[in-house]
């Protein structure tokens, strides 16, 4: 009996912040690999998630939005973002269907121009974009961007994707699989559960809470009885951030405490004692081994 060929291919998912790209990774993942919020800018390392579809493993690279950088930390993100893309078998561009052709999506469109990878555009949201402006918009960028094709999906209702992986797999060379076929993600648990209690903090704060925080992994130890101690600083700029983290009489830092402390065990598939501190910071962006453990390059 013959064995099927293997296929694998890196496809670099990319586009401006609150595209739904994590979302996207996500829904060809089948789980949940990267942390999802309404806030732009969730994203800030290179993350792969891995998707199987058929005889094919993709190897989803979850790139921070690309924006205009305007202090160290935004530098480093972008430059992550541009970097998942080199040496992509395959990109795809996610553009929100829904929004406005702005001076930032022109911008990535003039870089994009001239790329050498394959380019797969992805219109994104089409639930909530109008539908008169959809082919409309499809075809204007296809003029401008050459893909090799053009999909329209929704992350969040899961419309169009099984076409989009369907695609996606046809598409990567064949080769054999980088990953076993249980894993899911490149990212360390340590990565993952930092990044869960970040996304407990966009979620439940909102607006209240700037971009500028951070959670750092500071002690980790797996006990005996096969649960999991966990210690995890906060870092905020000011002390009016911290007194919004903490909430009164610490009862917003127990719930974001509480909730991350669920995700983190679920994700590792045992019990948790999640201990969480916010500590001020007003520098804390310019700390070399935080830019190490979040998985960025130090950008000058």
């Amino acid at each position: 009996m013959t064995e099927k060929t293997q296929r694998c291919g890196l496809v670099a998912v990319v586009g401006a912040p609150n595209a739904g790209k994590s979302t996207l990774v996500n829904a060809l993942v089948g789980q949940k690999v990267a942390i999802v919020s309404p806030k732009a800018q969730t994203t800030r390392a290179r993350l792969m998630g891995i998707a199987i579809e058929g005889d094919a493993q993709l190897l989803l690279v979850d790139t921070p939005g690309i924006f205009e950088p305007h202090r160290r930390l935004d530098r480093a993100m972008v430059a992550a973002a541009w970097a998942g893309t080199e040496g992509a078998d395959r990109t795809l561009l996610i553009i929100d269907a829904a929004a406005k052709v702005g001076a930032r999506l022109e911008a990535m469109l003039d870089v994009l121009e001239n790329h050498r990878e394959p380019l797969l555009l992805v219109l994104n949201k089409t639930d909530i974009a109008k539908k008169e402006k959809l082919l409309e918009f499809a075809e204007t960028l296809s003029l401008r961007l050459k893909p090799e094709a053009v999909f329209m999906v929704s992350a969040t209702t899961g419309d169009g994707i099984a076409d989009l992986k369907r695609a996606l797999a046809a598409s990567v060379p064949e080769c054999p699989w980088h990953f076993p076929d249980d894993q899911l993600s490149d990212a360390t648990d340590r990565m993952v559960a930092a990044e869960m209690t970040r996304e407990q903090l966009y979620l439940q704060l909102h607006a209240e809470l700037p971009y500028s925080s951070a959670v750092e992994t500071e002690k980790w130890e797996d006990r005996k009885d096969g649960s999991t101690v966990i210690h995890q600083q906060i870092l905020v700029e000011r002390d009016s951030q911290k007194a919004i983290v903490v909430g009164k009489g610490g009862s917003r830092l127990k719930a974001i405490g509480q909730a991350a402390r669920e995700a983190i065990g679920e994700h590792l598939g045992r019990k948790v004692h999640l201990f969480l501190h916010v500590k001020v910071n007003p520098k804390w962006d310019e700390d070399r081994s935080l830019y190490r453990d979040i998985g960025l390059d130090w950008a000058d």
